[in-house]
């Protein structure tokens, strides 16, 4: 596994490298001790979702308050997906940027996401799926959302029709009525899971 920094403190992306046979591929996809060795990180694994979408479907921006906080570790298992961090830290050195990936079954990349951003993705092809890895559990209560067509984020969803979009998504409120609200997470330059 290959972990290379995506510019904003806590976001890697991760890059297997397969081992290849006429049979087909091998690679490691998690392995605690090389994330822990190259990102100064703890990754309890608590919890493992995964969601399936139809083509243009976009899920996010989601979070979790802190406490509880939660890290994520994203892939795509099936199809491609746009996936885009967002720093939702207040006092982060990279507050309210982000970054973006596409995230392929083929490629087994990942994205490790740290608590305290905003996580969502756009679907690029249809029965995508996509796996997260969660370091706390799901508590009722602790979720929260920003309006991922906030046109403040100005987020490149590199979108040529309407999306499909929960209400719960479309009506989330935007970086700047967050901000008034008061839950977003506050920025600790400590990592809370170090090795």
């Amino acid at each position: 596994m290959k972990v290379r920094d995506l510019g904003i403190p806590g976001v890697f992306l991760v890059t297997p490298e397969p081992w290849h046979d006429p049979r087909g591929a091998f690679y490691e996809h998690f392995r605690l001790d090389t994330l822990r060795h190259e990102t100064g990180r703890d990754f309890p694994v608590a919890q493992i979702n995964y969601s399936v979408s139809r083509r243009n479907t976009l899920r996010g921006l989601h979070g979790v308050v802190d406490p509880p906080g939660q890290a994520k570790y994203v892939t795509c298992v099936r199809g491609a997906l746009l996936d885009i961090v967002v720093d939702l830290r207040v006092g982060s050195p990279t507050f309210a940027q982000h970054v973006r990936t596409v995230l392929t079954a083929e490629s087994g990349a990942a994205v490790l996401v740290d608590e305290g951003m905003g996580h969502g993705f756009r679907a690029l092809t249809d029965d995508t799926c996509i796996c997260y890895v969660l370091t706390t559990p799901y508590v009722p209560g602790t979720q929260f959302e920003i309006n991922p067509l906030d046109p403040e984020l100005a987020l490149p969803w590199d979108l040529t029709e309407p999306p499909l979009i929960s209400e719960k998504d479309a009506t989330a409120p935007t970086l700047a009525q967050a901000l008034a609200l008061g839950f977003l997470p506050r920025w600790n330059p400590t990592p809370r899971h170090e090795g």
